[in-house]
């Protein structure tokens, strides 16, 4: 039965080649670290302890700078060794640094500019959706029409039967409301009759009582027992 390959492990440096490998990967990212994340970085090619006895002999030879914070203890390449830049160098990466800022704030707005148009897709209904708003709307139409093909015909809306029930039912309610505002009525004259005319009207403002206004008179009247059935169409 075969077995799963393995990853054959990097072949662990020692004396002149580890400390080579741990001095020059500091030196390349000239910033700080710790044995550990050395080590880490390159991929164990140098055990742990191996780094930090490399780093530990480079700082007190000179070479290197070592920091101890807390518990932490960080190595940097010393800065007086590192070589100075050309200033034909430096010209060159600050022209490149402003081209490519340049760049970065083209692509800055064409990536707004995208995103705007993407939410503008997003928003616009699909085929598949716009054909469900098209069919719900003719649906509506047809509902529509089938309500008012009677008036155009010239048909009677209510039927007899339910002009009759709207007449019975108007009746009941009526009754009952006309019963509440007696009582209300001799409550009322009960109450304000002790009174002087306004604390009555105090009182009914702060109740918020309204009284028939003429116009409910009117309507009352125009709405009185038989005024539903009086309305039938003329046949």
């Amino acid at each position: 039965m075969p077995t799963p390959a393995t990853t054959k492990p990097e072949k662990l440096l020692k004396g002149k080649e580890a400390e080579d490998r741990v001095l020059n990967y500091l030196r390349e990212m000239n910033r700080p670290f710790g044995a550990v994340d050395i080590s880490a970085n390159i991929k164990g090619a140098v055990s742990k302890p191996a780094t930090q006895k490399i780093l530990v002999a480079a700082a007190e030879r000179g070479e290197i700078t070592q920091k101890t914070y807390g518990k932490s203890t960080f190595f940097v390449t010393n800065q007086a060794t590192m070589e100075d830049m050309p200033p034909a160098k430096i010209q060159e990466l600050t022209a490149e640094l402003g081209d490519l800022t340049d760049k970065n704030k083209e692509l800055t707005v064409q990536s707004k500019t995208l995103q705007q148009e993407l939410v503008k897709v997003k928003s616009t209904p699909t085929n598949s959706d716009l054909a469900t708003s098209i069919a719900s709307t003719k649906a509506q139409i047809e509902e529509a029409q089938a309500q008012v093909a009677p008036l155009r015909k010239g048909g009677a809306i209510v039927s007899e039967e339910e002009l009759a029930k709207m007449e019975t039912d108007w009746k009941k309610y009526r009754g009952e409301w006309i019963s509440r505002k007696k009582v209300f009525r001799e409550l009322w004259n009960t109450f304000t009759d002790a009174i002087v005319p306004s604390e009555a009207a105090d009182l009914k403002e702060n109740l918020g009582i309204e009284f028939d206004s003429e116009e409910h008179v009117q309507l009352e009247k125009l709405l009185g027992p038989g005024s539903l059935t009086s309305f039938r169409r003329e046949k």
